[in-house]
């Protein structure tokens, strides 16, 4: 990624990315924020329709994995999968689905990867505070989507190709969550 620099009136030099003043990447960093709050909002059947129907949502084990298929993943979604997750949250008779914890999301630090026409990667860290049974925890992952864009912009539906989220702690005993990530 290209950065420029910007001369403050103090005199301090700080790195600006062309990116962030790019329609294409403010509409995908929109789209990735209505994700977190239609899922703290527990609004998955809304969420699902988010994905393209050849998109994944994947929780890989390995922090450094690029090869999802051929490896260990906590979740590897393809819109059948979503949509059986989906339903045993709706439903609610998973164990994650009773009492499921309420959740505040904190997606940032945005990085551009690609940009195209039709295409948007970005990277984001996303802070996950949840709540269920007088228990708080912090979850801290690292996200990647592919946003596809829809070609008559804005009138269109843009839709996420894929959804990686890497757990910090990816590698430890993780227990059921009972909330998407």
């Amino acid at each position: 990624m290209t950065t420029h620099t910007t001369q403050t009136s103090d005199t301090v030099v700080r790195p600006v990315s062309p990116f962030l003043s790019d329609v294409l990447v403010q509409r995908a960093i929109e789209l990735i924020w209505y994700e977190a709050a239609l899922l703290d909002r527990k609004d998955y059947p809304t969420w699902e329709k988010l994905f393209s129907d050849d998109g994944y949502y994947i929780v890989p084990v390995d922090p450094e994995t690029e090869d999802f298929e051929n490896s260990l993943n906590m979740i590897y979604d393809d819109a059948r999968l979503r949509n059986l997750r989906v339903e045993r949250l709706i439903q609610g008779f998973s164990p994650s689905a009773v009492a499921a914890a309420t959740t505040v999301r904190t997606v940032s630090r945005f990085e551009v990867l690609e940009v195209s026409d039709s295409d948007v990667v970005i990277r984001s860290a996303q802070i996950i505070t949840a709540h269920k049974r007088n228990d708080t925890r912090n979850l801290g992952a690292e996200l990647t989507h592919r946003i596809r864009l829809a070609s008559d912009g804005r009138n269109g539906t843009d839709l996420i190709v894929q959804k990686v989220a890497r757990l910090i702690d990816s590698q430890d005993a993780i227990g059921a969550a009972g909330f998407l990530i």
